[in-house]
């Protein structure tokens, strides 16, 4: 049994890296920009439908992982992302276009894909679920440290050959994910009923006592607690990201020390080890603090380094504490999910929780993309900044007011 969860959980951490990409965007945005002369907010629409559409396919694909196991819904959301990128290839030259396949097919890829390594991890590692979903989910965070310069180089800097590269940097993508997407989908499978470590109990006030089906989770208000707590938690680190590429290019022009896709890579790496360490520590000290703390570091991020950067050291710093806080909400929230509704339909559970993500990376980003075009405008980009991570960092402090409201269900003893 133990080298089966070895395996699973390496199938699982080398998914998660090349279903990354979904947050290597933002290297996309200024080539399209200066392809089409289109907007901030015109070059992040597909980055934010991205993430509406990974939200719903999470749902979808939860349910049928509870019914029909991971693997079927993993090989399925493989051959959508490598289809979503192939059509891109052919579509991406007008906005729409790029919006259907990258934004809608290939993100439905990402969220079939997605969900699967969570479900199956958490049941195979009871004993260890924060931790092994933080290590699960680390490698979704890592991956621009991957496909950033990646992409960086398959792009190109001659503006004058994008009408090319970015056509056949998506083929590239596409058969990437044909073949490791689809192929690590095959080592997945489930433990068999009622299985657990040998020589674990589940201690109490953990794990649930009883498993809560989808309707019945949605009539207790723990859900909307956690379904908040997710949406204002995460809003931080969905703009920084989104954001970090055009940022960084801004403020390379004259601090820079790297380039903006190996600073993404950097900011990946936070974002990956986020996932580890607030797992880990979520495990030992409890959930509700380590969501605090999140909560804290990103009310610091923004606040302490992103508001006033003057320089490329410190904006990068804010970025990765930014990119550090925001990992652990994709880390506890699944983990979360188990310990008050049961491992059994954590799929479909999870998926339903999920939904708060993709609906603040389709709102939040846009949002403050619009700030961000008036304040190029009015020629004071200093201050649309400030005004973008001020009201960032109010939204953290209501997700921390959200997370003092955590308690258990009742049938948790």
């Amino acid at each position: 049994m133990y080298v089966s969860r070895l395996r699973l959980a390496t199938a699982a951490i080398f998914m998660q890296v090349l279903l990354g990409v979904i947050y290597s965007w933002s290297v996309f945005r200024g080539p399209l920009a200066q392809l089409h002369g289109w907007t901030r907010a015109e070059t992040i629409a597909p980055y934010r439908y991205s993430l509406l559409a990974f939200a719903a396919a999470m749902i979808i694909g939860g349910l049928w992982q509870d019914r029909k196991g991971p693997r079927v819904v993993a090989t399925a959301g493989g051959l959508l992302l490598g289809l979503g990128c192939l059509l891109a290839a052919f579509l991406g030259d007008t906005l729409n276009g790029l919006i259907f396949s990258y934004g809608i097919v290939a993100a439905f890829g990402v969220g079939f894909a997605y969900v699967t390594p969570i479900a199956t991890c958490i049941k195979w590692f009871p004993d260890q679920r924060g931790r092994i979903v933080g290590l699960a989910v680390m490698g979704f965070g890592v991956g621009p440290l991957l496909f950033g310069p990646l992409l960086e180089i398959l792009i190109g800097k001659d503006a004058t050959q994008f009408s090319t590269t970015i056509p056949r940097t998506f083929l590239i993508l596409a058969a990437i994910f044909f073949i490791g997407v689809v192929g690590a989908a095959q080592l997945y499978q489930v433990p068999p009923k009622g299985w657990l470590p040998p020589g674990w109990t589940p201690p109490v006030g953990r794990a649930a006592a009883v498993e809560v089906a989808p309707r019945q989770m949605l009539a207790t208000w723990q859900f909307y607690v956690l379904w908040m707590l997710y949406f204002f938690g995460t809003a931080v680190g969905l703009t920084a990201i989104g954001e970090a590429t055009p940022l960084l290019q801004e403020m390379a022009k004259s601090t820079a020390v790297l380039s903006a896709g190996a600073a993404l890579g950097v900011m990946s790496i936070c974002n990956g080890l986020g996932r580890l360490a607030w797992g880990s520590v979520s495990d030992r000290f409890g959930r509700k603090p380590a969501i605090l703390l999140m909560c804290a570091v990103s009310v610091l991020a923004c606040l302490g380094f992103l508001r006033t950067a003057g320089s490329f050291g410190i904006l990068l710093s804010g970025l990765c504490l930014a990119a550090f806080a925001y990992g652990g909400y994709l880390a506890l929230m699944p983990s979360l999910t188990a310990d008050y509704f049961g491992p059994k339909n954590v799929g479909a559970n999870y998926g339903l929780v999920f939904s708060a993500w993709g609906l603040c990376g389709f709102l939040v980003p846009g949002y403050f993309a619009g700030i961000m075009d008036r304040a190029r405008v009015a020629g004071n980009l200093a201050l649309g900044y400030d005004e973008v991570y001020w009201k960032l960092a109010l939204i953290a402090t209501i997700g921390a007011a959200v997370a003092a409201l955590l308690r258990p269900p009742r049938h948790i003893r």
